[in-house]
């Protein structure tokens, strides 16, 4: 089975824009849909007609140009089955544990509630990707609109029991905001410390962040890493749970 080839761009304002494309069978999935018009653009550029629409939550900013692509492509829309009123033009609901098939590829639903109450991740586990949108992000975790943080939590180690070659596209680049937190909670981890000047300089070069790897967030991402002995000595929470540190983690970010 050939390779899927894929497609970043950013729309709105930094919004990740993704295209899933199947050389093959001619088969294109946006992930989400943030914005029409860059849509449209990366679809002209790479000569590819668009098949599938997969939402992960029902928030404007991924979903806002569902009814318009729908309209000019006849696309069917995949989404997650707790929103499925929310999600315009949906045809087809889905939720955690659930399977399809995109081009003879196994797409894998795994439910990560937290962000909004019934988000949901893309995993093609033959091909090693993930789709995470904004339950995580690299150096991060998405904001706790719709859950509390022992959701987020035990959304995150569904994340994490998956390999860490996975490559992670996520929803939002929100990378260099999340370096110069990180390293405010994981001061002395040496390779956050370097990648964070990576990032620094990627985007001064107007760099993409994304995709990133399990295994590398896992060594470096704070939210993924509330069980780290220097975390927790930094905080001040030796003995606490693991869902403990993350609400702490996660609380510090939305005041930072």
């Amino acid at each position: 089975m050939p390779a899927l080839d894929l497609d970043l761009f950013l729309c709105r304002t930094d919004n990740f824009g993704v295209l899933l494309h199947d050389p093959e069978s001619g088969e294109t999935a946006s992930i989400d849909a943030p914005e029409e018009q860059p849509i449209l653009d990366a679809l002209e550029r790479r000569g590819w007609t668009l098949t599938h629409i997969f939402t992960t939550h029902h928030h404007s900013d991924h979903v806002e140009a569902n009814l318009a692509l729908k309209t000019r492509y006849d696309a069917t829309i995949i989404g997650p089955d707790r929103e499925a009123s929310r999600i315009p033009g949906i045809d087809m609901t889905i939720g955690d544990g659930g399977d399809f098939t995109f081009a003879g590829h196994k797409v894998h639903v795994i439910g990560t509630p937290g962000h909004t109450a019934g988000h949901i991740c893309y995993h093609l586990p033959d091909d090693r990707l993930l789709f995470a949108a904004d339950t995580l992000f690299a150096l991060g975790c998405g904001r706790l609109f719709e859950g509390s943080p022992a959701d987020m939590w035990a959304s995150l180690q569904k994340l994490m029991a998956l390999p860490d070659d996975t490559q992670v596209y996520f929803g939002h680049e929100y990378t260099l905001s999340n370096a110069r937190f990180a390293v405010t909670v994981d001061p002395d981890n040496a390779e956050l410390k370097a990648r964070a000047a990576e990032i620094e300089a990627l985007r001064e070069r107007g760099g993409f962040t994304a995709p990133t790897t399990l295994g590398l967030e896992k060594r470096t991402n704070p939210f993924l890493r509330p069980a780290d002995p220097g975390i927790r000595a930094h905080l001040g929470m030796p003995s606490a749970s693991d869902g403990e540190v993350f609400a702490e983690i996660r609380k510090r970010k939305d005041n930072f």
